[in-house]
């Protein structure tokens, strides 16, 4: 284990953190709403030799959305070229043969074919940035997923069609407008076009839903993650990884019982799958609730069979979850995955030449956190990667490393954020439950002077197995746009946050309401002792479990001024039974309602409802089917007719686990802002 640590010191990337000459020297300005939508987000990301094309994300607020386009730039620098420009969803680039595919939500070729407008289909552009798109796939009621093959040539793409199944076919197929329990499933198909002659056949109708899939390098195996149907709690306990094998046209499945049986949870959710340069080795990521996210590898020799072994993890660090992107370097027993410690993540290599006794290198070092990544598959460039970033200091961007360890700047996709007042942002540490050190990310005014006691939001983030990240960040929560109005903030990685240990991401099992509220509140103690946050002046919130979280602490204390809660579980027996993943609750109450009703009740903070005092502001999507919008009414209708707090209830109709559109989001923003200036500012 000590070599596996030096690895991790050793070699890594340098980072450069100047802002490019046209950004330096601008006047600088507070922050306003405004700004959030100005802002250019990054999303997919290909590398090739030449050039990196990504998915860049901008809002308009005529049309009440955030749309993406495609954009590339020259890996050898130079100006960045916008390939797409009518806001289609464009999105996944592959790069295969010279050619740049994509998938894209346009109507086809400008052509009026209804079945295809606006459906999901595969493009190409040409890089030069001339000309429109053109559809490769015209599939009716469009794709959901697709793989170039190597050489180019074969463009495999996923589809679902409706199945009816059991007894009641009949009566569901009569009344199919109805929703009904079950029985109403979807079905995976894989079809493959040849992309010269425009012929697509279908190669596997899988029996089941497909939620991802993957192609081999030599074309001979497709590794796909299926279940038994579409929903989420058949995802969490029943997914497995099948292998179709086009020399035999059958479908083997991999051997569960690493993830299903030998890890803590047998509630995993499998993703984000890469076949290694020999087409012999699969890694798959298999990810928890309230447990550290794992790769695990399957090992498929000539001589038939398979070996399944879950990849082991350097201490303290874990792999980046719900959604590590892997990938094999080219030609070597080497995975790339993302590495997640102490609120930073890095790109890290995993050489695997000896499973039992991996090596790591991290290819970014430092204050950075990687969104995303794409490396080369030529064993002329090893290490050779593409990533988007963001550090304390800048907004995300995409880099890039050309067999050096030095990464370049490709991209400014926020030049305006030159003239803003950014917040400072440090890492604080306190002693939460029990003494263990607790760790967030604290985020001052602009011009804070040491010494200064300032109003302090407390935003919690969601989860709960995930962490607040040390990066620049405005978002919709309240980083960066709190602190350019006079609000410290602190971003609290609390017991079950990921990156401190998987002993600290445990301990919240069996636990929740209790170490996690405590870990959160001792940090608010820490800021007031230091002189920083004015203890007249505190304010809580957050989204999800942060949102849950608000819930439980105005229950427990009446010295927050206001409280924003978004999202929040109320009660966690109507959680498990009412939300779309009910093996949340099973996992952190440690069984289902009925053998272990009392962890259900001191998880829950509806029978405290009568102690809360703080105003609450309460944000909820309308078809929120995480966090049903019934826990919000409930916290609303205590809080208005039986406790007598100041509350608003605002219920986002059409808006699920997330707010995703333009006005709802500037709406969540003004109100929190008013609400914040009311009660803490007392304005």
């Amino acid at each position: 284990m000590r070599n596996v640590f030096l690895a991790l010191l050793g070699a890594g990337a340098m980072f450069c953190t100047s802002l490019p000459a046209h950004a330096q020297g601008t006047a600088k300005r507070a922050i306003t709403i405004d700004d959030y939508f100005t802002q250019a987000d990054l999303f997919g990301i290909a590398y090739s030799p030449n050039h990196v094309a990504y998915s860049e994300g901008r809002w308009r607020e005529s049309s009440d959305d955030r749309k993406t386009d495609l954009w590339i730039a020259p890996t050898s620098g130079g100006k960045p070229r916008r390939l797409t420009a009518d806001r289609a969803g464009d999105r996944a680039p592959q790069f295969a043969g010279g050619t740049l595919y994509f998938l894209g939500n346009r109507k086809r070729d400008g052509e009026k074919h209804p079945p295809y407008d606006g459906k999901t289909q595969v493009w190409t552009v040409s890089l030069e940035g001339q000309g429109t798109p053109r559809a490769v796939t015209r599939v009716e009621g469009g794709i959901e997923a697709y793989e170039i093959s190597r050489d180019g040539k074969s463009l495999y793409y996923l589809v679902h069609v409706d199945k009816i199944e059991d007894d009641w076919a009949g009566l569901r197929a009569k009344y199919s407008k109805l929703e009904y329990g079950h029985g109403q499933n979807r079905i995976g198909q894989i079809w493959r076009l040849d992309i010269e002659a425009d012929r697509a056949e279908k190669v596997i109708d899988a029996g089941r839903n497909i939620r991802e899939f993957a192609l081999a390098p030599d074309g001979k195996k497709i590794a796909m993650i299926t279940t038994p149907d579409d929903k989420v709690v058949s995802f969490e306990g029943q997914s497995r990884v099948d292998i179709w094998n086009a020399a035999t046209d059958k479908i083997t499945t991999v051997p569960d019982e690493i993830y299903r049986k030998k890890m803590a949870s047998p509630y995993a959710w499998l993703e984000k799958m890469a076949w290694n340069d020999f087409s012999d080795t699969l890694a798959f990521g298999v990810v928890f609730d309230g447990y550290p996210a794992e790769v695990v590898i399957a090992y498929f020799p000539k001589d038939g069979g398979s070996r399944v072994v879950k990849m082991p993890r350097p201490a303290g660090v874990h792999v980046r979850g719900y959604g590590t992107p892997l990938q094999w370097a080219a030609k070597q027993d080497h995975l790339y995955f993302l590495a997640e410690e102490k609120g930073r993540v890095r790109l890290c290599l995993a050489n695997l030449e000896d499973y039992d006794n991996p090596k790591f290198t991290y290819l970014t070092k430092g204050d950075v956190v990687v969104e995303h990544f794409s490396a080369s598959i030529d064993p002329a460039t090893p290490r050779a990667f593409a990533a988007v970033i963001a550090t304390p200091t800048k907004f995300a961007d995409v880099y890039v490393a050309r067999g050096a360890l030095d990464l370049q700047q490709l991209t400014n996709v926020n030049p305006q954020a030159a003239s803003w007042k950014l917040p400072q942002l440090s890492v604080v540490s306190w002693k939460g439950a029990g003494g263990v050190p607790v760790e967030g990310i604290l985020e001052l005014q602009p011009d804070y002077k040491q010494g200064e006691k300032v109003p302090l939001v407390v935003e919690i983030h969601g989860g709960p197995t995930t962490a607040s990240y040390f990066k620049l960040q405005y978002w919709i929560y309240g980083r960066t746009l709190l602190p350019s109005r006079g609000y410290a903030v602190l971003c609290p990685n609390y017991r079950g946050s990921t990156g401190y240990g998987d002993k600290f991401t445990a301990d919240l099992i069996g636990r929740e309401n209790e170490v996690d509220v405590e870990d959160i509140l001792k940090g608010v103690d820490h800021l007031v002792e230091q002189g920083i946050a004015d203890s007249d002046k505190l304010a809580v919130s957050g989204w999800s479990n942060g949102g849950y979280l608000t819930n439980c602490i105005i229950t427990k204390t009446p010295r927050f001024k206001a409280a924003i809660s978004g999202a929040g579980i109320v009660d966690a027996i109507m959680e498990w039974g009412s939300n779309d993943e009910p093996a949340y609750a099973i996992v952190f109450k440690q069984g289902l309602p009925w053998v272990n009703p009392e962890k259900y009740h001191k998880a829950s903070s509806t029978y405290h409802l009568d102690k809360v005092r703080t105003p609450t502001l309460i944000h909820v999507g309308g078809n929120d089917d995480r966090c049903p919008p019934g826990h919000s009414r409930m916290l609303y209708r205590a809080l208005k007719e039986y406790v007598n707090v100041p509350t608003e209830l605002i219920v986002y109709p059409g808006e699920g686990h997330g707010i995703m559109k333009y006005r709802n989001r500037k709406a969540k923003l003004e109100w929190d802002l008013a609400w914040l200036d009311r009660y803490v500012m007392k304005k």
